[in-house]
């Protein structure tokens, strides 16, 4: 397993009974976890110092239970980096942290290719692996269909100083399909696609009827001298070695990192955070 154990913002203090709980900088926040299926030490909502609570509701979604008076959004950092935290709808706070590991690997890679390197970044949420590529120098493309969640990437992208990624809010297949047309290439691909989800026109994408075809369509956008490719997945069951069956036949054998990846915790366990597969040339 890849442990994201380079925080020093950021840490998960204890987990049990489908939640963790999380210090985000100086904030405290409880959340549901769905890897979570063991009992807690003691109940995680009477922990002091606790900011506030993501409460699931019987009818669906949820809400935050604000405990104590917050800001509204707030930043962290690793290594350098700047991150916008903010608490919002169905539990998420705009960072994944665990992918700290993918970061990690993408900027010594990218470093280390010692040549210009086009990233193109799917389903790339807030931006955070966009702005790690950028900060390690290469020029990124980053697609998100979420108006929103494109316009978050662009403050975190502002907040680090960082100019040379271009955000576009588009359907991901979509928008290969036209850059094959266009005939666009990329050295280094990274995608971290959703479960569930809809594109801006409501398109539907279901992981495991559409990964592999997905991936297979963007070996087409995949320059002559690649760097990477990069599938990151929190889909529960999707394990590390599907992962690196789909890079293997899309992309050939060899050279092929998959995993878990987690995040320590203050009780000494590692909390599971889905799976990553990495094709390295």
């Amino acid at each position: 397993m890849k442990i994201a154990n380079g925080w020093k913002d950021y840490k998960v203090l204890a987990t049990g009974d489908g939640e963790k709980l999380e210090r985000w900088g100086e904030y405290t926040l409880l959340r549901p976890d769905p890897q979570v299926i063991w009992h807690a030490a003691s109940p995680l909502e009477k922990c002091k110092g606790l900011d506030a609570h993501y409460r699931r509701e019987t009818s669906g979604g949820g809400h935050w239970d604000i405990i104590r008076k917050m800001p509204e959004q707030w930043t962290i950092s690793w290594q350098g980096i700047k991150f916008i935290i903010k608490p919002m709808g169905f539990k998420h706070t705009g960072l994944f942290p665990e992918q700290a590991v993918n970061w990690e690997k993408m900027l010594s890679l990218i470093k280390n290719a010692n040549r210009p390197i086009k990233v193109l970044n799917l389903f790339a949420y807030t931006g955070a692996a966009s702005i790690a590529c950028a900060k390690a120098g290469a020029s990124v493309t980053h697609i998100d269909a979420s108006k929103g969640m494109v316009q978050r990437a662009k403050e975190n992208a502002e907040i680090n100083g960082i100019s040379n990624i271009r955000f576009i809010v588009d359907d991901c297949e979509k928008f290969i399909e036209r850059e094959i047309r266009r005939g666009n290439f990329y050295d280094a691909i990274i995608m971290d696609p959703p479960s569930y989800g809809r594109g801006p026109n409501g398109e539907m994408w279901k992981l495991e009827d559409k990964l592999f075809d997905f991936v297979a369509l963007t070996k087409k956008v995949l320059s002559n001298k690649p760097l990477f490719v990069l599938i990151s997945s929190y889909t529960t069951g999707l394990q590390a070695s599907v992962l690196t069956n789909i890079l293997s036949l899309n992309f050939g054998k060899g050279n092929i990192d998959s995993d878990e990846i987690g995040l320590p915790t203050e009780e000494d366990i590692v909390l599971p955070c889905g799976a990553r597969g990495m094709k390295i040339w």
